[in-house]
């Protein structure tokens, strides 16, 4: 009785093992896996891998390949284009001028790059799914085609963004500061997942170079992985108490999310979403009278094409002040719609947008005065022939402390005075001498990282520098001397809240109703915590591939020398069946089922 209860119990053990030991194949899902995949929707078309065969032949590989490529680049332009969001007013205006019309091409070109950044994902996860269950690739010709079509796609987008547009690399450097911690997880899930279909593979492969191959290249991503914090960097990762005040505010152009830009509405909006200071360009009139513009021409935000179409293409200081108060500078903002945010305006301010016009430099001194915010403004020369292309310092001096409520001494004035687009990297010593002399109360701000003696003999108190410029050496530097950072435009909140931890004093910005909302940045953490993440991380993955690994290795070997097996394949050569094992699993199950009832039975196992 004794032995026939502990011939039960061992074959109940290894009635148990055989279960492991048996593939199963999940025909409906592979049925539509492999229809999806390879448009192989009945089981007679498809095969699967046999134990020690490669998973796809050499083509079928290369397609894979191909797929793999494809996804990695596709992945890395879609992150780089989403990073590059905080810009796509830029690359719209810089397209609308050199096409003539106006288009949102970014949003366009984003869309695109994540509709095929999904379709090759979906074919990689399909791809992975028919290796986890053994199948062998084919990959349908429509398919491949496409996988082309997105590899194209990738490399000549990034080609051309890169050619016009190279500074955005500098702001997926930035971008890693705030998102590598996430990357980084992300991507040891992903290697955790693989190792399933990874180890099924290399266990079943003969041919030891592939599986030298597979398991090197697999072991070198994912230890590389690993590592990847021991060489990160981020501002956000700091001890408690030791983050400063955030950033202050500055309404770059005003708010041109909430309205036209550089028009008083847009200022006001900037005030009341909590701006601390004003941000404007300034041109002076043929007629002497300075006015906020900040294009040469009057063609993107004007109807200059309606009023004047034979001088569109004018410079916007050769217009008389009559001439620029009869132009509308508001219609164009809801018909163009730049930042896709005119549609969240009521029917009021819709209305009051549509009729704004040119703004003064008086009147905006004046709303700044009223408001008691910080005024940064750029000041452009006329062309030549203008009657003030030489007196343009003298006469926007003028207006500030005459024709206006705010005086240098009695508020807080700060010029940034240059030529057209960062020009002020030449401007004459001389020529701020000059601005010193006439009012020695104005506080200059420099856009050019100066030496710090060249900076405070020209009495420097402010640089006004790209985004790009952001360091934490750089602004405790210049801090250190009493020179504050103001960087500009910075509009995305995992930008601001990089400037934020990095100590920058402001930052000039399109959308001060975004930014003032935040509380702390997106991401802050403390050294400790964030190294007892990713260890524990990459610990608890360590353990998890070790035992899928063991686990495959375990099966494998079981099935290879089973008592008595031979493999063999099923008519539709789909899966590994072992006849042998099967029909000892059978006999296990009757002779427990018989033994229950007859104890005096005995049982053979040959498991």
């Amino acid at each position: 009785m004794a032995s026939t209860l502990s011939r039960l119990q061992f074959g109940r053990l290894h009635g148990l093992r055989a279960k492991l030991l048996r593939r199963y194949e999940h025909q409906p899902l592979v049925s539509c896996l492999a229809g999806l995949y390879g448009c192989q929707w009945r089981r007679y078309e498809r095969s699967g891998a046999q134990p020690g065969d490669c998973c796809c032949n050499k083509l079928e590989g290369a397609s894979f390949a191909l797929l793999v490529a494809s996804f990695c680049l596709t992945l890395v332009f879609l992150y780089f284009w989403g990073q590059a969001q905080n810009d796509y007013n830029d690359f719209d205006w810089f397209n609308f001028g050199n096409l003539g019309f106006w288009f949102p091409w970014s949003v366009v070109l984003l869309v695109i790059s994540a509709g095929f950044f999904t379709y090759i994902t979906v074919l990689m996860l399909l791809a992975v799914c028919l290796l986890s269950e053994g199948q062998k690739l084919y990959l349908h010709w429509s398919h491949k085609i496409g996988i082309l079509v997105s590899l194209t796609f990738s490399i000549v987008a990034t080609a051309v963004l890169s050619d016009l547009w190279s500074k955005e690399w500098t702001t997926l450097l930035l971008s890693f500061q705030i998102t590598a911690p996430y990357l980084h997880v992300g991507g040891v899930l992903l290697m955790t997942a693989l190792a399933w279909p990874i180890a099924l593979h290399f266990f079943r492969m003969n041919s030891r170079v592939r599986r030298s191959l597979i398991i090197g290249v697999y072991l070198t991503v994912l230890f590389a992985l690993y590592l990847v914090p021991l060489g990160l960097y981020s501002p956000c990762i700091k001890e408690e108490g030791t983050l400063g005040p955030a950033p202050a505010l500055i309404g770059h152009r005003g708010a041109p999310m909430l309205a036209p830009e550089n028009t008083l509405m847009s200022f006001e909006k900037a005030v009341e979403a909590g701006s601390g200071g004003l941000e404007t360009d300034v041109t002076i009139s043929f007629d002497g009278v300075p006015f906020l513009m900040h294009d040469r021409t009057l063609r993107r935000t004007t109807n200059i094409q309606e009023v004047f179409p034979n001088r569109s293409d004018t410079s916007a200081a050769m217009f008389t002040w009559a001439e620029l108060e009869s132009l509308n500078a508001g219609s164009w903002f809801l018909s163009h719609n730049p930042f896709g945010t005119a549609g969240s305006l009521g029917a009021e301010d819709r209305l009051r947008a549509g009729n704004q016009s040119i703004c003064s430099l008086q009147a905006f001194l004046q709303l700044a005065a009223q408001t008691d915010k910080l005024v940064i403004f750029d000041l452009y020369r006329p062309p030549r022939g203008h009657p003030y292309r030489d007196t343009w310092i003298q006469r926007t001096l003028e207006v500030i402390q005459n024709e206006s409520s705010i005086h240098s001494s009695q508020h807080k004035i700060e010029a940034f005075l240059h030529m057209l687009r960062f020009q002020v990297l030449w401007l004459p010593s001389d020529l701020r001498a000059l601005v010193q002399e006439i009012d020695p109360e104005l506080k200059q701000t420099s856009g050019s990282r100066l030496p710090l003696e060249e900076l405070k003999s020209n009495h420097i108190v402010k640089l006004n520098l790209h985004y790009s410029s952001m360091s934490t050496e750089l602004i405790s530097e210049y801090a250190a001397v009493n020179i504050t950072t103001n960087l500009y435009v910075i509009s995305q909140p995992w930008l601001y809240s990089l400037a934020w931890c990095t100590g920058v004093h402001s930052v000039a910005t399109n959308a001060p109703q975004i930014l003032s909302t935040m509380s702390s940045p997106l991401f802050l953490m403390s050294p400790d915590e964030y190294n007892l993440m990713w260890i524990l991380i990459d610990l608890v993955s360590l353990v998890l591939i070790f035992i899928i690994f063991i686990f495959h290795w375990w099966r494998e070997r079981g099935l290879a020398f089973c008592s008595g097996s031979k493999i063999m394949l099923d008519n539709n050569g789909t899966y590994s069946k072992y006849k042998t094992e099967m029909s000892d699993i059978w006999s296990v199950s009757s002779s427990i089922s018989q033994a229950e009832k007859t104890p005096s039975l005995s049982t053979n196992v040959c498991l």
